[in-house]
């Protein structure tokens, strides 16, 4: 089973996104480097939908957003969302739109307002697997390719 591994830094970026858009839903992409499974740049989106229960990336954002992650060698490792008033689990439309097959899924709950609920998952061909999420201070530094 895959663990994905997020800095302690990114998930409370990820956090804070979340509650400062809520009750709207928040969504972002977290980059890094093309060939890796290291979620690095945090990149806050809007939510073009503006809806408490659904998200929608701008398509002109995300085209700029794609242009530059070709441009920095860098792919979307993390893809997020907030759920504002269910758990941390894939709607049925999330499913359908997830179009990135080695992207990680991360969700996070903010339905309370003290607690939040962060989880992770890979969305392939409409199936959900979930994953174990490890929060680290820092990445081992990347190990040199042979």
């Amino acid at each position: 089973m895959d663990v994905v591994q997020l800095r302690r830094d990114l998930v409370e970026a990820i956090v804070a996104h979340a509650r400062r858009d809520h009750p709207d839903e928040a969504c972002g992409v977290i980059a890094g480097p093309e060939g890796s499974d290291r979620a690095e740049r945090f990149i806050p989106m809007v939510n073009a939908a503006r809806s408490p229960t659904f998200y929608e990336f701008d398509s002109t954002d995300l085209l700029k957003l794609y242009r530059e992650l070709d441009a920095n060698g860098e792919v979307p490792v993390v893809i997020y969302h907030s759920h504002t008033a269910t758990e941390a689990y894939p709607s049925r439309t999330d499913i359908n739109l997830a179009a990135e097959p080695d992207a990680h899924y991360v969700l996070v709950s903010t339905r309370d307002p003290h607690e939040h609920e962060l989880r992770s998952y890979r969305i392939v061909d409409g199936e959900v697997t979930p994953e174990p999420v490890d929060i680290v201070d820092s990445y081992d530094p990347l190990l040199p390719e042979d």
